[in-house]
C-alpha cells in the first residue's frame, strides 16, 4: 500500500479515474473534471483507499513488465508516469537503480483523455510527485519539467511510458530525444494502437500485453535497437 495524503489522492484520481467508484464517476461527469478534482473529490474520496487501490493497479502494471527488467539495469527513465507508483514498486524489487522522470507541471483546465498531437495536455504536480516518491521510499531520482528544464542527456537502460507516449501523443514528438537517450540495448516500453508501425523504427519489437477489453485495444511493446 502506498502512503498518500489527500492532495496527492486527488491528483492520482485525476490521473487514474478507474480508482474511484461508479457513483463518483457519475458525479465527476455531472460536475466536470476540474470541479470534481479540485472540490468534490476533496470531501468524497478516502486517501487510504486510493493509496491501496493505486498500489494494486501499479502492481499489475509491474507484473506486465517485470520480466523485461534485470539487475543489470541501473538507469530508468519514466515519461508521463504520473506520481510514480510504478517506479516505487520497481525500486522495491531491484537494487541500486537511478530513476529519472519527465513530466509536465500543470493541470489542464479541460483535461482531454485522447490523442494530442501537440502534447499540451497535462495533469501533474511535480511538488506532490516529489513528496509521494520520498514518502514511499524512493530516494535516488531526478524530476525534469518538460516545459522548463533541459531534458536529461543520459543513455538509459530502460525507458518506460505506459499509456502516455504514442497513446495520448505521437511517438515522434520524442524521437530526437530518444535518439540521444537510447543505445543499442536500451529497452523502450510503451503502449500503442499501431504495433506493426514500430518494426520500422526498432530492430526488435515484442508484445508484452494486449488490451483487448479496452476501447483502444492497444498493445504494450518492448522495443530495442532504435534504428532511425
Amino acid at each position: 500500500m502506498f502512503k498518500v495524503d489527500r492532495k496527492t489522492a486527488q491528483l492520482i484520481v485525476l490521473q487514474r479515474i478507474e480508482l474511484i467508484s461508479p457513483l463518483l464517476k457519475k458525479l465527476r461527469k455531472i460536475f466536470g473534471r476540474s470541479i470534481f478534482t479540485n472540490y468534490v473529490s476533496r470531501y468524497l474520496i478516502n486517501s487510504k483507499d486510493i493509496g491501496n487501490n493505486y498500489f494494486q493497479i501499479m502492481s499489475k502494471e509491474f507484473n506486465s513488465i517485470k520480466n523485461s527488467i534485470s539487475g543489470d539495469d541501473k538507469t530508468i527513465l519514466s515519461i508521463g508516469g504520473g506520481v510514480g507508483g510504478l517506479e516505487v514498486i520497481i525500486n522495491n524489487h531491484f537494487n541500486d537503480m537511478k530513476f529519472y522522470f519527465i513530466e509536465k507541471n500543470y493541470i489542464s483546465k479541460k483535461v482531454v483523455y485522447n490523442w494530442d498531437m501537440t502534447n499540451k495536455e497535462a495533469y501533474n504536480d511535480l511538488k506532490l510527485q516529489e513528496e509521494f516518491l520520498i514518502n514511499n521510499g524512493l530516494k535516488n531520482f531526478s524530476i525534469y519539467d518538460y516545459d522548463k528544464n533541459h531534458l536529461p542527456d543520459n543513455k538509459f537502460d530502460i525507458i518506460i511510458s505506459l499509456f502516455s507516449l504514442d497513446y495520448h501523443y505521437d511517438f515522434y514528438l520524442y524521437l530526437d530525444f530518444l535518439k540521444n537517450a537510447c543505445n543499442i540495448k536500451t529497452k523502450v516500453i510503451f503502449d500503442t494502437i499501431r504495433p506493426d508501425h514500430f518494426t520500422k523504427i526498432f530492430n526488435e519489437v515484442v508484445v508484452l500485453k494486449t488490451f483487448d477489453n479496452t476501447v483502444h485495444k492497444s498493445k504494450r511493446l518492448l522495443c530495442t535497437g532504435l534504428k532511425i
